[in-house]
């Protein structure tokens, strides 16, 4: 008895395998959307470029996008650098060109912080409010939230 109900489960394992294996494929093929914020020091940015970076590495299917606010935003300024001195934006500029990545800056933080409309870096798309970009991206686009 004990081995005819093994035989049982084990061919209706089987064949849920064979039925819900292909759905489990088309959804590794499903591209991962993830929003990264940025909201504070210069070291939270060199670290969310390195998360990132990795982040593309281990999923060819996820588009990230980088939302930039408060002080947050100042890796995306021109002229910016990281405590080498190493300036952010050639490697901005290589993400964007990959086309998975967009860097998205609030213009509240640029307003209040007297930024002119020529400080940023041109591959960071302004947008009204970083936190309302990323509420935005969580709520009516499925991302999911990232804050290194």
């Amino acid at each position: 008895m004990k081995h005819l109900f093994a035989s049982r489960f084990l061919v209706a394992l089987a064949l849920l395998g064979l039925l819900f294996g292909p759905i489990r494929a088309a959804a590794a093929d499903k591209e991962t959307r993830v929003v990264y914020h940025v909201g504070d020091t210069a070291e939270q940015a060199t670290r969310t470029l390195l998360f990132v970076n990795n982040h593309l590495s281990a999923d060819p299917n996820v588009k990230i996008v980088v939302v930039a606010h408060s002080a947050g935003i100042d890796f995306l300024l021109k002229k910016a650098v990281d405590k080498n001195g190493v300036e952010y934006e050639p490697a901005i500029k290589e993400l964007v060109k990959s086309g998975r990545v967009d860097f998205r800056i609030c213009n509240v933080s640029l307003m209040s912080r007297h930024v002119p409309a020529d400080g940023r870096i041109p591959e960071a798309t302004v947008v009204d409010s970083g936190v309302r970009e990323i509420a935005r991206l969580q709520a009516q686009e499925g991302y999911a939230y990232i804050r290194p």
